[in-house]
């Protein structure tokens, strides 16, 4: 071979060589990627399951709660005394406020328990806004054991439930949203408790249960949209900003108690507030 000859052939080499080079580290490169999006996505997998296995926890704390506050409920009502029933009514039902989104899986154990008068057939309904009408309407308790038995029993059903449920990641992508949707539809409206006025302590069980959704994903929301997080941290502190000034000694203020600069002004934190936590199903998917 002449040296012409060699010089051409190791010119034509040495190109191949960096071609080679280079495709071998691109491809390095996005194997690594690869990996690293595995890596990551097993992560967010591992801190959703982490989420959901808590969330189903917190349905049992609250739902046992709910059992607890029912329990002293009922035994007022069923021993006549109509002020202690009022008194407890409101705290008993904030724990199933929080969970409203598992309660809501289980058919007709949620109507049973919170259907208001006219969601259900006269004939059928039941639950807490039955006893709430005769408590607050016609001032007694007479004729009301057996709604407050059936109360109970409806309740307790509903912590057995909650133990064999299979609660799924988009139980609490929706949930939370679901739960500020809730305080929008009815609370707002004083619609929910239209005969105790007692609409602010559901209002801040709707919201504790979507912060406690949104507490539970952080670890991933902070890996992925940090911004939103803040955001989200910044939306609820101004919620609970908004109802400290309608606090008492022992709960809420009535709701009639509320003027409507009052009602508009939750009414903004609250939409506020709705924006970011509609973008979480987003971020959870992205």
């Amino acid at each position: 071979m002449n040296k012409f000859t060699k010089v051409a052939s190791i010119s034509l080499l040495i190109p191949g060589l960096l071609l080679a080079g280079c495709n071998t580290t691109e491809q390095s490169q996005a194997e690594e990627a690869k990996k690293t999006e595995e890596s990551k996505t097993a992560t967010y997998s591992e801190e959703l399951e982490k989420a959901v296995d808590s969330y189903r926890q917190y349905g049992l704390e609250q739902t046992d709660l709910f059992v607890e506050g029912t329990t002293a409920f009922v035994e007022a009502v069923k021993a006549g005394n109509l002020e202690k029933a009022k008194e407890l009514y409101p705290t008993a039902r904030m724990p199933f406020e929080r969970v409203e989104p598992i309660a809501e899986s289980f058919g007709d154990l949620d109507p049973k328990i919170d259907a208001r008068e006219g969601d259900v057939p006269e004939e059928e309904w039941t639950g807490y806004h039955r006893l709430e009408k005769i408590h607050w309407e016609e001032n007694t308790t007479e004729g009301t054991a057996e709604y407050a038995d059936q109360l109970l029993n409806d309740v307790k059903s509903l912590r057995a439930k909650i133990e064999l449920a299979d609660v799924a990641p988009q139980t609490l992508v929706t949930g939370a949203v679901d739960l500020l949707n809730e305080v929008s539809a009815s609370k707002i409206t004083g619609e929910e408790e239209r005969y105790s006025h007692t609409d602010l302590y559901d209002f801040a069980a709707n919201v504790d249960g979507s912060k406690k959704i949104v507490d539970l994903l952080s670890p991933i929301l902070e890996e992925k949209d940090p911004e939103l997080l803040d955001t989200l941290e910044q939306r609820f502190a101004d919620v609970y900003t908004a109802l400290e000034d309608y606090k008492t000694e022992n709960g809420y203020v009535s709701y009639t108690d509320l003027t409507e600069e009052d009602t508009q002004k939750l009414s903004k934190v609250i939409d506020a507030l709705a924006e970011p936590l509609s973008q979480i199903g987003v971020v959870l998917e992205g």
